[in-house]
């Protein structure tokens, strides 16, 4: 840890798998001295079952729900780092929760850069037997109105470390959090 920091909010990091968020959550845990909450590790923990086992056994309906009491749950803290599920911002409520944890921070990448950094994940359903850049590129653009709408701000991770994508997110931060009081 080098810089303990208050940043006086939460920082919720949403976007497409592969974007970065555990990465970019992780370093700046390690930088600034914050709190990680991994969504959907979380709620795999507290449930004893994986993601995908949840959607069988109980339905999205009731994953979606979970995300949501999560959210609500966080706002009683502050410098905490929130790494949201890909479909996080699907739903309006969700949105409406978000902003009011904190700064939504909407980490982007091109579909070919997604295709490589998930290539040999196994454990990502959604596209599983459909690792091809087509396939991300749709699915992407099926998610990106709701992801823009959801943004305070957006950091592209497309050839930057997790340090150049750090810094590039702090100054968005403070920048917003200045014009937002």
């Amino acid at each position: 840890m080098r810089d303990k920091k208050d940043f006086g909010c939460n920082i919720v990091l949403i976007g497409f798998m592969g974007a970065g968020k555990s990465t970019v959550a992780r370093t700046l845990s390690e930088r600034y001295g914050l709190e990680v909450v991994e969504m959907d590790q979380l709620i795999s923990e507290r449930e004893n079952m994986s993601i995908p086992m949840i959607f069988e056994t109980r339905g999205e309906e009731y994953f979606r729900s979970l995300e949501t009491e999560l959210l609500i749950e966080l706002q009683d803290r502050k410098n905490v780092v929130i790494s949201c599920g890909g479909g996080v911002p699907m739903r309006e409520r969700n949105v409406a929760e978000m902003k009011k944890n904190g700064r939504v921070a909407l980490l982007s990448a091109s579909p070919e850069v997604i295709l490589e950094r998930v290539k040999d994940s196994h454990d990502r359903p959604v596209i599983e037997g459909r690792k091809t850049v087509e396939y991300i590129r749709s699915l992407m653009e099926k998610r990106r109105e709701k992801y823009m709408a959801a943004a305070d701000f957006i950091v592209n991770t497309d050839k930057k470390s997790a340090e150049e994508i750090c810094r590039e997110l702090v100054e968005k931060l403070e920048e917003c959090n200045k014009n937002i009081k």
